[in-house]
């Protein structure tokens, strides 16, 4: 069975990776990773170099990047991606093509496929996320796949209300989780040996994108987001950059200016997905509005920061404090922590067998 894979960030393929490895040990497969967006981005840690570095090809790379991050620039770049990507499905032909979560470039590698038929299956649909115009995308994207593979039931349901029916609609937990149970995670000196960071010391990992949705607000946001961790005494600060999204970059240029004059703040563009997990193991907290926050966070569990309205809409789970971004209000949620006691586990996101359902579904339906 020809299959493809679309991955366009590091986020998503970090989530793909134990779908990706089961399909590449299974001769019943044979897989294709088509590579584009910020995976091709020197200012986004070109992260092609992880996926090839990881032991697969990566026979088709795509050029979809957009020019600058003004809404102008994306909605071209959506273009670009349609265009681009036309010439991938003239010239291929996949029994199934894997498509993740909910980003511009996402949706629209997927459009493009539509008039040729593209058998899709959507992996991360039904969520919510109510703060980023990443939401209309899922839901399209959902509304044009053949298959479904949510990681709650009720992502599942929404998905079945989205469609109007039931079929090929499958919880089958999520593959972040089957990565947490398997990767071998790095301890505190493995960490520091390889990113020169001291995971001794109490951490906070931060990552914030910009609110898509409300996108004239981000200077503003970011502003009192730097105004709050001006303030915070006896943390090291861990920032990973963000997305390219509508501000993305003026967001990263004010957060590189903080961490040049602070000598406790580090700033990385991609830890790579071992070196992110375990980052997230190791750390205090978490702090932002990354997704990464409501799924991953869950495992262990770790205390979360949700910041503001982008992941509005998600499951909102015990280890979660959300909070307005105004830097007296993220203070406050800091002290917050040391009251509250976290649970052993959260277990609504499956047992970690999220690629081995995938397959057996696929296989069945072939």
């Amino acid at each position: 069975m020809k299959i493809a894979v679309l991955t366009s960030s590091r986020a998503d393929y970090g989530i793909y990776l134990p779908l990706l490895k089961a399909l590449k040990n299974d001769s019943f497969f044979q897989l294709s990773i088509i590579a584009f967006g910020t995976h091709l981005s020197k200012k986004h840690g070109f992260t092609l170099n992880q996926i090839l570095a990881d032991g697969f090809n990566v026979p088709i790379q795509v050029d979809t990047l957009p020019d600058d991050d003004t809404p102008l620039a994306i909605s071209n770049a959506m273009g670009k991606t349609l265009i681009n990507f036309s010439k991938v499905w003239e010239e291929n032909n996949f029994d199934l093509v894997f498509c993740l979560g909910d980003r511009f470039e996402m949706f629209a590698a997927c459009a493009s496929g539509v008039p040729f038929n593209v058998k899709l299956a959507h992996i991360h649909g039904g969520e919510q996320t109510l703060g980023a115009i990443d939401d209309a995308f899922r839901h399209a994207i959902t509304h044009m796949s053949m298959y479904h593979f949510t990681t709650t039931e009720i992502y599942k349901n929404r998905v079945i209300e989205l469609k109007g029916n039931d079929k090929n609609v499958y919880n089958v937990g999520a593959l972040s989780i089957e990565n947490l149970k398997t990767l071998p995670l790095l301890s505190i000196e493995e960490f520091n040996n390889k990113f020169h960071i001291d995971l001794s010391k109490p951490s906070i990992l931060i990552t914030f994108h910009s609110e898509t949705v409300s996108y004239d607000k981000n200077e503003l946001y970011i502003t009192e987001i730097i105004a709050a961790l001006s303030e915070i005494k006896n943390y090291q600060l861990i920032i990973t950059m963000p997305n390219m999204d509508t501000m993305g970059n003026m967001i990263r240029e004010k957060l590189n200016t903080f961490i040049d004059n602070h000598t406790d703040a580090f700033g990385v563009e991609s830890f790579g997905t071992i070196g992110y997990l375990s980052c997230m193991k190791h750390c205090s907290f978490m702090l932002g509005n990354t997704s990464s926050g409501f799924v991953e966070a869950s495992y262990f569990p770790k205390y979360v920061i949700n910041l503001g309205e982008r992941q509005t809409g998600r499951i909102v789970t015990e280890n979660i404090l959300n909070c307005s971004i105004e830097h007296h209000q993220i203070a406050k949620a800091i002290q917050h922590f040391s009251t509250i006691k976290l649970p052993s586990s959260i277990p609504i996101y499956g047992e970690g067998v999220t690629s081995e359902k995938i397959i057996q579904t696929i296989k069945l339906s072939a």
